[in-house]
């Protein structure tokens, strides 16, 4: 089996600007797709707070829009796609919001 990385991208709203009914509604939709991913979901992941980006040639950029993670687990790219399927942060269908995957690739060394 192999692991991915869902890398969340867009502006996600703060959930502290939310009413607790609002909330309850966001946590709902989290713990639906959790319970369908069920054990390939690996690491839940953590959103991205502030950000900032260094370019190699000394100067700084503008960090992508990028606002969480999760990690799967499955057997080929197109299993781990299908793992988005009624993900909540893909539920408001106005194209604002994507998920990009890749595969973690094993070190080709020992540190």
């Amino acid at each position: 089996m192999a692991k991915f990385i869902m890398v969340y991208k867009g502006q996600a709203t703060d959930m502290a600007a939310m009413s607790e009914e609002q909330q309850q509604g966001v946590l709902d939709k989290w713990k639906s797709w959790m319970g369908k991913v069920g054990s390939g979901l690996v690491d839940i992941g953590l959103p991205f707070g502030p950000s900032a980006s260094v370019v190699d040639d000394g100067s700084t950029g503008n960090a992508s829009s990028l606002s969480g993670y999760s990690i799967v687990e499955d057997s080929s790219l197109d299993a781990a796609k299908s793992m988005t399927n009624g993900h909540p942060y893909l539920s408001e269908g106005k194209g604002d919001f994507s998920i990009d995957l890749f595969e973690l690739m094993p070190v080709p060394f020992e540190a």
